[in-house]
């Protein structure tokens, strides 16, 4: 079985980016609602976990960890 590995352009086109996306809304909107509304700081600190996702993908994608381009300065 052969598997070919397609190359990502742009992080956005991860299906784990797009997935982080779609929860983020959804937390965004759920801490919209009157109970979560009134504590800030509670408020604040899921939003930021719901968001931690798609940032660390985005921030892993432009990082060289490409193991034939790590240690070798001319490529």
């Amino acid at each position: 079985m052969k598997i070919e590995c397609m190359k990502i352009e742009r992080f956005e086109d991860i299906d784990a980016w797009q997935l982080g996306r779609e929860l983020t809304r959804k937390v965004y909107g759920l801490t919209k609602k009157a109970e979560l509304a009134r504590d800030f700081g509670l408020k604040r600190q899921i939003q930021d976990a719901a968001g931690s996702s798609m940032h660390n993908i985005a921030e892993g994608f432009g990082s060289e960890t490409n193991p034939e381009k790590k240690g070798n300065p001319e490529r």
